[in-house]
């Protein structure tokens, strides 16, 4: 063995220990991030990974996406953009994927609007009192023909518990759920009726995946778009995806 190869095995012989106390370090500095998010903020932390900015890690957690410093003394909640790729929102881009798995657990939930010729599915968290939700309703026909089914989670904009919710979970607990909704959208009252609709749950996801108001519509890719989309619109949306 000449020496330039010894002193290469050596250096690595001596790094090596460094190396995984470092790596070790940094599996347990994550650990508590975690825990200091959840004790401080009182939110689940669902995961923890290192952010597109060095320095800041990125916590998905049940009130939407965190960024906090290495050290665990600054917090910052908001949108990250990548000016380099014309103004990305990395936030929106690290939820969509979670957003696809988290929604699966309440497809049974869900009240499917279902197109004949389905081409497309969207999740709509919505609210029976809202004013673009009812809009989007009356239109269902127009989507349903263009091949888009339209799945329903329920978000009153009230919280849990409240009236809203209440009125909610009537519709959920109808013998005729899509009726039911129909009447609500249409301003009809709904007897109130009890069952496990999950309501409370599917507001606590909508939070989770970061709704702040309704309609919110999550597209097959997971990404989100808040507010009312026309029809034709959304079409072109979700044959761009």
């Amino acid at each position: 063995m000449n020496f330039t190869r010894a002193l290469t095995l050596l250096c690595m012989l001596v790094a090596a220990p460094f190396v995984l106390a470092a790596s070790n370090s940094a599996v347990d500095n994550s650990a508590q991030l975690k825990q200091k998010l959840s004790e401080t903020l009182s939110v689940e932390v669902q995961s923890l990974t290192p952010s597109p900015v060095p320095g800041l890690y990125e916590a998905i957690t049940d009130r939407g996406v965190l960024y906090i410093s290495q050290d665990g003394s600054k917090l910052f909640h908001g949108n990250l953009y990548d000016l380099d790729k014309g103004m990305k929102n990395l936030t929106e881009a690290a939820l969509a994927g979670p957003r696809i798995e988290m929604i699966k657990p309440f497809e049974k939930n869900m009240l499917v609007y279902k197109a004949k010729d389905e081409k497309h599915v969207v999740t709509v968290f919505t609210d029976i009192t809202c004013g673009y939700c009812r809009k989007l309703h009356n239109e269902m026909a127009e989507y349903n023909d263009l091949g888009i089914t339209v799945r329903y989670l329920a978000f009153p904009r009230q919280g849990v518990p409240s009236k809203n919710a209440n009125e909610m979970e009537a519709v959920w607990c109808a013998a005729d759920p899509l009726q039911a909704m129909d009447d609500a959208k249409g301003g009809k009252s709904v007897p109130l009726a009890k069952c496990d609709a999950k309501i409370a749950q599917q507001y606590s996801l909508g939070q989770t995946l970061g709704v702040n108001g309704t309609p919110a519509i999550i597209l097959e890719d997971g990404t989100m778009i808040p507010g009312y989309q026309p029809p034709a619109q959304l079409l072109q949306v979700l044959e761009r995806n």
